[in-house]
């Protein structure tokens, strides 16, 4: 339990495979643990985009320091979630990892990165390697690019027969789940070429009137799709190891540690892991007492019970916040340009419309595909919406959902995830303590 490298005690981690099974000795460990050193309030961490535990730990030291200091008197217990999910190396994180440098023009995978797709897709070794080869040659347009759209599908297709394919979704529409997005099986040369706009897009948008940009074509849009799918993948995973892990585990500490109370944050993908872990919470537990969600990278519906522009759809979760004996808070920031701007196209239904510029929260296509890290939880009734400043000084609602915009202090990083990471700060420490009523 003890780590050297961790800014707080008592730590525990809990280790789960991409299907959702938990390491049962890191398990064991929790259950017997939390009851002996008398924790009274869990905080349980979920990580995002992380290749590797280094990485994974390393944010959770750095988002746990504050929380002694800010509750001295609390009987707090800190929770790291580590399950399979990578990063590209190119994702800036502030103050924590240094991007190394790229060729401009050139989309080409990294040794980094290679090892990272190796490792969250094992048996796709040799499609891993393919793709790097295209990546590299950035042969003539056309049918290389459908051969690599291609290669790309193969790599993050699932077993149907396993777990992970029921858990794509965030919409359900007349009661069927939400399909494969368009980017997945439309026309290849269109769909890179809608990632490289949207690509120049993010990259101009930080850029001074009238400095040159280097165009982006199709490869680079290429590489985008890359990314894209392979988050996707991660975005189905969380799903499954939250509803199928850490939903379950919840209900084996409630019988443990009947009066714990659990805190759940969440990170990019990780929001969506501890959102799902509310649908896997055995019947009448109810010792999850907030949820913040920093950056969520899934759909602003999910917890919706009707679409607006769709009554017959409805978010997967739909009134799964009313399983929290306490808020759901969803932070959020405008200056997360993964979310903002590359999250609406790669979440596009295939059919859908075609504009890809201009893809702020505010455009059809933001405002039907967006994120709940860029605009906040959408129509569900009752939500409450804060500043910043304004909800460390109010006493945060004791139930329903809340939505922060933390865009004054979640605000730094470059292309193409923009702030997607800067969640590291003292003011979001407070906003989880407030949520969960931790004196």
């Amino acid at each position: 339990m003890a780590d050297p490298g961790m800014s707080v005690t008592p730590y525990w981690e809990l280790t789960f495979d991409a299907d959702g099974d938990v390491d049962t000795g890191r398990r064991d460990r929790l259950l017997d643990g939390v009851g002996k050193r008398a924790v009274a309030d869990l905080v349980v961490f979920a990580h995002g985009w992380n290749s590797d535990r280094s990485g994974a730990t390393g944010l959770y030291s750095r988002f746990f320091a504050p929380f002694p200091g800010l509750a001295p008197n609390a009987k707090l217990g800190y929770v790291g979630v580590l399950w399979p999910s990578m990063r590209f190396s190119d994702e800036p994180i502030p103050d924590f990892k240094p991007v190394p440098a790229l060729v401009p023009g050139r989309p080409v995978l990294d040794k980094n990165t290679r090892h990272a797709l190796s490792q969250v897709f094992p048996e796709r070794a040799t499609v891993v390697e393919q793709v790097a080869r295209l990546l590299e040659r950035r042969p003539d347009e056309g049918a290389s690019l459908e051969e690599f759209a291609g290669l790309v599908r193969l790599l993050v297709e699932v077993d149907p027969r396993g777990p992970q394919g029921t858990f794509t979704a965030d919409t359900v529409v007349g009661g069927v789940p939400e399909g494969t997005p368009g980017m997945l099986c439309g026309d290849a040369a269109a769909v890179c070429a809608d990632f490289a706009a949207a690509l120049a897009e993010v990259e101009t948008s930080g850029v001074a009137t009238g400095a040159a940009v280097a165009p982006l074509k199709a490869w680079d849009g290429a590489h985008e799709l890359l990314r894209q799918a392979t988050y996707f993948a991660m975005k189905r995973r969380a799903g499954t190891v939250g509803e199928r892990g850490l939903g379950r585990l919840l209900g084996q500490l409630a019988r443990t540690s009947p009066d714990l109370r659990v805190h759940l944050v969440g990170h990019s993908f990780g929001a969506r892991l501890v959102s799902f872990a509310l649908r896997g919470l055995p019947e009448g537990v109810r010792c999850v007492k907030s949820v913040t969600l920093l950056q969520a990278a899934f759909s602003h519906y999910a917890f919706a019970a009707r679409l607006p522009h769709d009554t017959r759809a409805s978010g997967v979760l739909n009134g799964q916040h009313k399983r929290i004996d306490g808020p759901l808070v969803c932070c959020h920031s405008r200056h997360d340009s993964a979310l903002g701007t590359i999250y609406p196209l790669a979440s596009r239904m295939a059919g859908d419309a075609r504009t890809v510029l201009g893809l702020s929260v505010n455009s059809l296509l933001g405002r039907k595909w967006g994120a709940l890290g860029y605009g906040g939880v959408q129509a569900v009734e009752g939500t409450r919406s804060f500043e910043l400043a304004d909800a460390l000084k109010a006493r945060l609602p004791a139930a329903g959902c809340v939505n922060v915009d933390a865009s004054a202090v979640v605000k730094r990083g470059g292309a193409p995830s923009g702030a997607h990471s800067d969640i590291c700060h003292r003011e979001l420490a407070r906003v989880v303590l407030a949520a969960g009523r931790i004196a």
